[in-house]
């Protein structure tokens, strides 16, 4: 059996056996997420799922990744415990969004201290602060995207997968192990929290799983191609989060609404208040996301000019998405509802 599977499997089997028991551990310590106006859900929902996410993907590494002492490696799993642990801090006590933002920089230096940074300038410091600001701006998009049930789950598992496959056809073992522990983590767990969740991850769960795939991105390389156009291809990957962070940072500067207050002005939300149900809002984005990865398929092979082409065309129908979804249908309260037309 190769190393990748035995990686996928007993991250599966390890995600699929421990969520239970990090429910029961919720339920024990209290850590609850309750109903309130600023979130979708209806009934307390234990939060610790994001621990059994963290456990299955660092041991099923640590068991096959018969090349550990890679420093990169050991990097990104030393970010990655940290920004679990930042994770449950604040699911525990909820932390200020400006120590949060602290504390993901601190996990995103770690990366680039062993040489997981962007290579697109050819300039150290251009290419740090890009680094600096993809893994931060990944991280929050995961979790700002963990909104529904199964949606950050259902997303990090298809971006895994698309990563998975992308790193197998170009030979890169670092990103290929990442990506296999990581889709069956992601798929054990999905399993509990798919519509109707009986656990959420909570942050230690989304700010992992968005700085870990911030990583893979980063270190997704292309042989036969040059990075002004494989740039492009971590970027479709995780387009619909990309997405969803830019309309609701777009939102709430509009409303001059707290941009790190939570909201039910998320993409997902949006699609419900248009007459889906949540499960099959969580479906549609679902396809979107298996679309962009698929898309990135065909642009990791192309020349520049129909490479950009493409990326027009896509950033072409995101501007009408953002225009159909913001601006073109007023009357959102300060919740992101939209309000019945008078």
């Amino acid at each position: 059996m190769s190393p990748l599977l035995l990686i996928f499997i007993t991250a599966l089997v390890f995600a699929l056996s421990a969520t239970p028991l990090a429910r029961q551990i919720a339920l024990r310590i209290g850590l609850i997420d309750q109903p309130s106006a600023r979130k979708f859900h209806t009934r307390p929902i234990p939060v610790l799922g994001g621990l059994a996410i963290y456990g299955a993907f660092v041991i099923a590494l640590i068991l096959f990744a018969d090349r550990f002492y890679i420093p990169q490696l050991i990097g990104i799993i030393v970010g990655a415990t940290w920004m679990s642990l930042l994770g449950i801090w604040d699911d525990r006590v909820g932390l200020h969004a400006a120590v949060k933002l602290i504390g993901q920089i601190l996990s995103a230096l770690i990366l680039i201290a062993t040489g997981v940074t962007v290579i697109l300038f050819q300039n150290i410091w251009l290419d740090t602060a890009l680094a600096l600001i993809w893994i931060v701006g990944v991280t929050n998009a995961l979790n700002l995207v963990d909104n529904m049930d199964g949606l950050s789950g259902g997303i990090a598992a298809i971006a895994a997968a698309f990563f998975l496959l992308i790193a197998a056809l170009n030979g890169q073992y670092l990103v290929s192990i990442l990506a296999a522990a990581l889709l069956g983590a992601a798929l054990g767990f999905l399993l509990y929290n798919f519509n109707p969740a009986s656990i959420f991850m909570g942050d230690a769960g989304a700010l992992f799983l968005g700085f870990v795939l911030a990583a893979v991105g980063i270190k997704l390389r292309f042989v036969n191609n040059t990075y002004v156009v494989t740039w492009m291809v971590p970027v479709l990957i995780l387009g619909v989060p990309i997405f969803d962070t830019l309309l609701v940072v777009l939102s709430r500067l509009r409303r001059r609404a707290p941009i790190y207050r939570g909201g039910l002005d998320h993409l997902s939300h949006r699609l419900v208040a248009r007459g889906l149900s949540p499960r099959v809002a969580v479906q549609w984005l679902y396809l979107a996301s298996i679309a962009l990865g698929a898309i990135a398929l065909i642009v990791m092979e192309m020349d520049i000019v129909p490479a950009y082409g493409i990326g027009i065309v896509v950033g072409a129908v995101a501007l009408m998405a953002l225009w159909e979804f913001e601006f073109s249908k007023k009357g959102f309260d300060e919740y992101g509802i939209r309000k019945s037309a008078k």
